[in-house]
C-alpha cells in the first residue's frame, strides 16, 4: 500500500523547485522527516531471531508530530500523564469551528490566529460556566487544535475536554453542572466570535478581517460525555495526536497524482479524491504547525499553576463520590469532515524494540549492534 512518504518522494522535488524560497522552514524539514522515517537515513538497530536465524533492521523514526508513522509510545506517555490529572467528574466535549470568512487570516498568522483561537476558546468556556446561572466555579478545559477536513481543505477548528463543574471562587466548593447540560450553545457562540475578533485585531492590527465576521455565526457543538474518565481521555487522545491524513487513506500514486479516500457526510459513505501531486502536497502541508506551537493546551483547573491544588481536589471528590462503577462514555459524535476511527498507523510500538520477529512470529530478538543515520540530523 502507497504511504504518505512515497507521495513525497515522488512530487516533493518538483514541489520544492516550484516554490524555492517561499517554503516555509517547518515545511522543508517536515517533508525529509518524513521521508526518512523508519528508513537507514536516521539509522537504527540491527536484531536477530534465534528461533528462524533472520536478520531484522529496525529504523528509528522521526518523530516529526506530523508523521503518520509517529506517536503510538508518545500517545501512551500522554495518556499516562493525563491521567493522573482526570477528575471523577462528568466531562463534555466541545467543539469551535472558525467561520469561512476567517480561515484565510489565520492561515496566514497562524501562530497569532491559532494561538488566539485556542486561549479565547477556553477562556469563553471557562467565563461562561463561572457564570451562577450555569456552573458558578471555575472549570478545567483542555484544547486540542485541528486545522483540516477529510479533503485536506484547510479548516480550523478546536477540541475542548471540559469538566462537568467547577471549583467556587473561594476555593472551598464543587459546584456540578446540570445533568446533561453546560450551559448554551449560542451563548458560547457569541461569546467567541467577539473575544476572538477583538483579541486577533489587536494582536495583528494590519489582518485586514471582513466587516461581516461580526455578525457570522460561529458553530459550536456541546456533548455531555458522562463520567468514563478513562475512555473520555483514550478518546481525546485520538485527537491529540491525528493528523491531517494517515497512510491507510492513501489509495493510489499515479504518474502526476494522488488519489485518497475521504468520508462524505451527506452521503453516508467514503468516496475517492484524485488531485494533482503537487495539489496534494499544498493541501498536506498547510497543515504542518509552526515549529513550537504547541496544538494542545490547558486552562482553567487544569493550567500548570494549579496542579497541586488540583492533586487535593481530586482527593476529595474520590472520598466524596460513590463507590458504583461509573457510566461508560457514550459513542463520540464524528469530528467536523473527520473521520472517529482515524488513528495512528503503528501505535504502541517502540523505536528500537520490535514486538516479534517478522518471519516466524516468535519474540526470540537479540541486539546484534547499533546503525548509525546514513543522514544525520541537524538541531
Amino acid at each position: 500500500m502507497p504511504e504518505l512518504a512515497d507521495v513525497f518522494r515522488r512530487f516533493a522535488g518538483n514541489y520544492l523547485l516550484a516554490h524555492g524560497a517561499l517554503i516555509l522552514p517547518s515545511h522543508r524539514r517536515a517533508i525529509a522527516d518524513i521521508m526518512a522515517c523508519r528508513t537507514e537515513a536516521l539509522g537504527g538497530d540491527l536484531w536477530h531471531c534465534t528461533t528462524c536465524g533472520a536478520d531484522v533492521p529496525v529504523f528509528h523514526s522521526c518523530r516529526n508530530r506530523h508523521c503518520p508513522k509517529c506517536h503510538g509510545v508518545q500517545t501512551k506517555a500522554w495518556l499516562e500523564q493525563r491521567q493522573a490529572e482526570m477528575l471523577p467528574v462528568p466531562y463534555f466535549h466541545v467543539t469551535i469551528t472558525v467561520p469561512e470568512q476567517l480561515r484565510a487570516a489565520l492561515r496566514r498568522r497562524q501562530r497569532d490566529g491559532y494561538g488566539t483561537l485556542m486561549r479565547t476558546g477556553a477562556q469563553a468556556i471557562i467565563d461562561l460556566a463561572a457564570d451562577p446561572k450555569w456552573v458558578g466555579g471555575t472549570v478545567g478545559v483542555l484544547t486540542v487544535l485541528h486545522t483540516w477536513s477529510q479533503q485536506l481543505h484547510h479548516h480550523p477548528h478546536i477540541h475542548c475536554l471540559v469538566t462537568g463543574g467547577g471549583l467556587s471562587r473561594d476555593g472551598l466548593t464543587w459546584r456540578a453542572a446540570a445533568d446533561g447540560f453546560l450551559f448554551p450553545t449560542r451563548a458560547l457562540a457569541k461569546l467567541v466570535r467577539g473575544r476572538f475578533r477583538d483579541a486577533f485585531t489587536k494582536l495583528c492590527p494590519d489582518a485586514d478581517l471582513p466587516r461581516d465576521t461580526r455578525k457570522k455565526s460561529w458553530v459550536v457543538h456541546i456533548t455531555p460525555w458522562g463520567s468514563g474518565e478513562t475512555a473520555v481521555l483514550e478518546y481525546l487522545a485520538r485527537y491529540a495526536f491525528r493528523i491531517a491524513i494517515t497512510n491507510r487513506r492513501i489509495q493510489g500514486i499515479g504518474d502526476d497524482t494522488v488519489s485518497f479516500r475521504y468520508k462524505d457526510r451527506e452521503a453516508g459513505h467514503h468516496r475517492t479524491c484524485t488531485v494533482s501531486g503537487h495539489e496534494f502536497m499544498r493541501r498536506f502541508l498547510q497543515h504542518v504547525l509552526p515549529q513550537g506551537f504547541h496544538k494542545v493546551r490547558t486552562y482553567g483547573l487544569w493550567h500548570s499553576s494549579r496542579r497541586a491544588h488540583l492533586a487535593n481536589l481530586r482527593n476529595v471528590l474520590m472520598l466524596s463520590r460513590p463507590s458504583p462503577q461509573p457510566e461508560p462514555a457514550p459513542e463520540p459524535p464524528p469530528e467536523p469532515d473527520t473521520p472517529a476511527t482515524a488513528r495512528s498507523d503503528e501505535p504502541g510500538i517502540a523505536d528500537d524494540v520490535p514486538p516479534q520477529c517478522p518471519h516466524c512470529r516468535q519474540r526470540t530478538l537479540v541486539l546484534l549492534r547499533r546503525q548509525s543515520p546514513a543522514r544525520p540530523r541537524g538541531p
